[in-house]
Order: structure tokens, then C-alpha cells, then sequence
């Protein structure tokens, strides 16, 4: 199946210029053109996009997806550098939940600081 820009923008959440910049950075590739010149996505475009954006999204940079990306092309041989990678941002992202659980239980803590605090007023009146 193909995809147009506009179909990929409104259904997977990311800008024009997003994909223009993923292209150009070359982590995004094989992208076809229609008769017109405009850019048509694959499925398989469409999976490499979500796989991208999850990346850049739990905060992987764009060096380490090209570093991801130029090992991919280099075939089967790379597959144990791709999953030390990947393990390694997982444990990343890991950590990064982690730490924003504390955040959130002190947040949690304040808010139903304000609730009891809330209660106490609301009994005055």
C-alpha cells in the first residue's frame, strides 16, 4: 500500500518538515515519488517512521538513529551492535520512567496536600 505526505502527517502524528528532515538526515529512506514529484510512503516507510519517532521520542539523538540506520544497512553481521543499542536506550528510557515516578509521587503528595487543605476550608465556611 502506499501512503501520501499528507495521509502520513495526519495519521502518524509528525510535521511535513519532520519527515523532509528524517530524509534528508538520511534515517529515512527509499522514499518513492509519484508522477507528480511528491513523496509516497510504503508500508515498510511507514514502519521505519513509527520506529524513528519512538526513538526520537524517548529521546534517542538523530547521531545514534544514523548509527542505527548505517549498521542496519550493513545486513546480518550487525545485528548484535543493533541489539546492544537497543538494549541500551530501553535502559535509558527505563530510567527516565523511573525518575519521573518520584517526580510524580511528590506531585501526587502536593495535590492531595491542597485537597485536605481544600476540605479544611470548605468545613469553615
Amino acid at each position: 500500500m502506499s501512503y501520501s505526505m499528507k495521509n502520513v502527517v495526519e495519521n502518524l502524528n509528525v510535521s511535513a518538515n519532520t519527515l523532509r528532515f528524517y530524509e534528508n538526515e538520511g534515517i529515512l529512506k527509499d522514499i518513492s515519488r509519484d508522477a507528480k514529484g511528491r513523496r509516497v510512503y510504503s508500508d515498510q516507510n511507514i514502519e521505519w517512521i513509527k520506529f524513528i519517532r519512538s526513538l526520537r521520542l524517548t529521546g534517542m539523538p538523530i547521531s545514534k538513529i544514523k548509527e542505527y540506520v548505517e549498521l542496519y544497512e550493513l545486513g546480518d553481521e550487525t545485528f548484535l551492535q543493533r541489539k546492544e543499542m537497543m538494549m541500551q536506550h530501553k535502559l535509558e528510557v527505563q530510567n527516565k520512567i523511573n525518575e519521573n515516578l518520584k517526580h510524580l509521587e511528590v506531585i501526587s503528595y502536593k495535590v492531595a496536600m491542597y485537597e485536605l487543605q481544600e476540605k479544611e476550608v470548605k468545613q469553615k465556611i
